[in-house]
């Protein structure tokens, strides 16, 4: 009696045309699944690719036909438009590229400014809440209840027309200790100049470093303050020596001119409240990130330190701390990410950073959407993939290695 085999199409097919040229072949490697797979993931992008060239083609005819810029041609163009804060040179006679970097450096400083205040803030409030004391633990869950469920727009706001717009005006200046000044055009700093005697104080400290270094390490004085003290007269000894016979810097100390100060260096309101609004809203977060890193380190470590007679301070910054990080890290990452993307905002107080300066004024003036949108986006693609490298990176060395 013959057996009945149930019917199948894969082996029907295979059998009919195995051996039978290019078609057979194909049939053959469309069974492999690695083949398959790989065909499936090319078929994929290829078509992923020809989707993108027509929305491609089809935006540059729709900007064509409305006159709009396809090019980068306005990239040396004149800008004509000033900017209240510059860290480079810049002039209204400058190009619009001179612009975006501009504000690329502002949106720069603000951001590694306020992500160490953040940071320092942060961990001080995040300890806070885990402290004996009931006031200062209060004190610390107030700070972060109130601040993380207030919108960051509305905080910018209030530091900037509640607190720093009601400053007195210039000719009411309150005038500050080393000859600083504050009103509500800023806060107004002796600059510093460097002098002839720079260099020579440089050389001189780079000189005094190595012979404490010497010092330091082939001393035959027993560890102490005679040693200690030692080490640091030879390390500042011949430049402070040197910078009492050719001063090293000259201070320009602002001063009143007309309605405004002129000289020293300016600190704009718009700077002080989008820095103190970024550092204050992300730390709340940073705190509760520490305080649960914290609580993941085993109670039997403090006890074992405390049983060793380790102070609490001691305890906490060689031992707790260290272990907490690798808690800490991988969302720590996030919010230093959400701080770099949320100087964004500054464009609501008229602060000049990247998106105030280029995705405003340039993409205003020279109508190329696209273009300007595209670069900036890069560039905030750039600065998030640069902080994400660096925290992976170290997340990395502070992760437990098994054995």
């Amino acid at each position: 009696m013959i057996g009945f085999q149930p019917f199948s199409l894969k082996r029907s097919i295979t059998k009919i045309l195995a051996g039978k040229g290019l078609a057979g072949e194909v049939l053959a490697r469309w069974y492999n699944p690695a083949w398959r797979n790989t065909a499936v993931q090319v078929l994929f992008v290829l078509v992923l690719a020809a989707i993108l060239a027509i929305l491609g083609w089809n935006l540059r005819a729709n900007m064509l036909a409305r006159n709009i810029p396809t090019d980068f041609s306005f990239w040396n163009d004149t800008a004509g438009f000033d900017i209240n804060q510059t860290p480079i040179a810049y002039s209204p006679l400058s190009t619009y590229g001179r612009a975006f970097f501009v504000g690329l450096l502002n949106t720069l400083i603000v951001a590694a400014i306020a992500l160490v205040l953040t940071t320092i803030i942060g961990v001080i409030v995040g300890i806070g809440r885990l402290a004996e004391n009931r006031l200062v633990s209060l004190l610390a869950a107030t700070y972060v209840e109130v601040l993380r469920n207030i919108p960051l727009l509305l905080q910018l706001l209030f530091w900037y027309n509640a607190i720093l717009k009601p400053l007195p005006g210039p000719r009411q200046s309150l005038i500050m200790p080393l000859g600083a000044v504050l009103n509500n055009r800023g806060l107004f700093l002796p600059r510093p100049s460097f002098e002839a005697g720079a260099a020579g104080v440089a050389g001189a400290l780079a000189i005094g470093l190595a012979l404490a270094y010497l010092v330091w390490h082939f001393s035959i004085l027993k560890p102490g303050w005679p040693r200690n003290l030692l080490i640091l007269l030879l390390a500042v000894g011949p430049a402070i020596g040197f910078s009492l016979h050719m001063p090293p810097l000259a201070l320009d100390f602002p001063i009143l001119k007309g309605f405004n100060y002129a000289g020293g260096f300016r600190v704009s309101p718009e700077f002080v409240a989008l820095l103190l609004g970024l550092s204050l809203y992300t730390a709340a977060f940073i705190a509760e990130i520490v305080r649960a890193g914290i609580n993941s380190v085993p109670r039997g470590q403090s006890e074992a330190a405390a049983s060793l007679g380790l102070p609490p301070g001691l305890t906490m910054r060689l031992i707790i701390l260290p272990q907490a990080l690798r808690v800490v890290i991988p969302p720590l990452t996030s919010q230093y990410l959400n701080l770099v993307k949320n100087s964004s905002l500054a464009v609501f107080i008229g602060y000049p950073d990247l998106v105030q300066v280029f995705t405003g004024t340039v993409l205003n003036q020279t109508g190329a959407a696209v273009q300007v949108i595209l670069i900036t986006m890069a560039v905030y693609l750039g600065l998030s993939l640069m902080i994400s490298f660096a925290m992976n990176h170290l997340n990395r060395r502070m992760a437990f290695v098994e054995r």
